[in-house]
């Protein structure tokens, strides 16, 4: 088993870097750091063509080898370059081949920083990959030693969030932390501020509260089924008036790393983003790992 990182440019590098360090030891799994090098297209003999790509494999060689040196020393790795047509296809490419069983990237260097931003190759990734694709925040940092301590589910009890949970519980143990179901209610306010509007939302909001709560409790037991289950497991709701607030309310702790499921309405066996998994990873503060919805 593998842990895959495609090494991005620049600073995003570094943020990258310990998140797949991090996902590595706390997995007790191989490494291996992907640097992809744009391949000319059409192929032509050309001389200026061939100059601008040996500049391009040196650059890429060059990334690889500052990654080498940045890397802690607990933390086997192997480090491999590959022409590509695109970035998200030569990254597809070596996890078929190497067998990989996540692939981490970073944010894009114009979000925000402590959050994770969709560049165009993450977000490509994000609908296509056949495999787990774990996201480091702009700017993530974590100590040389530092391993998973939380795995934090984002439940919805919706059509196949049990098979999800289940499957993040099982991540939870491959990286022997803790896990936490939560799920996240936000509260825009009614349209009107008459008391009739305000009653009628608590109630909804009460009502929902009670029917999570149950789902929570009920997917619990059934991951204490599990022949193997992670060491500890509780549940959250998070309140706000915003995607922001409601993941910031169930607060976070160094170590902490958010699973989330893909939609539905995607292809089988494959990672895509839904609009709701998109609002809670964009504004999660800490690592997240997108999951391929299972047959």
């Amino acid at each position: 088993m593998t842990v895959l990182l495609g090494l991005p440019r620049g600073e995003r590098a570094t943020a990258a870097l310990h998140l797949a360090a991090q996902l590595a030891r706390s997995s007790n799994e191989e490494l291996v750091v992907c640097a992809v090098a744009p391949a000319s297209w059409p192929p032509s003999a050309a001389k200026v063509d061939a100059e601008y790509q040996e500049f391009l494999d040196q650059v890429t060689q060059e990334s690889l080898a500052a990654a080498q040196l940045a890397l802690p020393a607990d933390v086997t790795a192997s480090f491999v370059s590959v022409r590509a047509r695109s970035t998200p296809a030569g990254l597809l490419e070596v996890a078929e081949k190497h067998g990989a069983t996540l692939l981490v990237l970073g944010s894009s260097s114009t979000g925000a920083f402590g959050l994770i931003s969709l560049g165009s190759v993450a977000d490509h990734v994000l609908h296509t990959a056949p495999i787990p694709v774990a996201m480091a925040p702009r700017g993530f940092r974590c100590r040389p030693d530092a391993r998973v301590r939380r795995v934090t589910a984002g439940y919805g009890a919706t059509a196949g969030s049990d098979a999800f949970a289940l499957a993040a519980a099982e991540l939870a143990v491959r990286f022997d932390a803790a896990l936490r179901v939560a799920s996240f209610a936000v509260r825009s306010g009614p349209v009107v501020t008459a008391g009739v509007g305000l009653r009628a939302e608590e109630a909804v909001l009460r009502e929902w509260s009670q029917h999570i709560e149950q789902a929570q409790r009920d997917i619990l037991v059934r991951i204490a089924e599990l022949p193997t289950r992670p060491r500890s497991r509780e549940t959250v709701i998070g309140y706000g008036r915003d995607w922001h607030e409601a993941v910031e309310d169930v607060g976070w702790i160094d170590g902490d790393l958010l699973v989330v499921g893909s939609s539905s309405v995607g292809p089988l066996a494959r990672v895509f983003l839904g609009s709701r998994a998109s609002k809670i990873v964009r504004n999660s503060p800490v690592p997240v790992v997108v999951l391929p919805r299972h047959r």
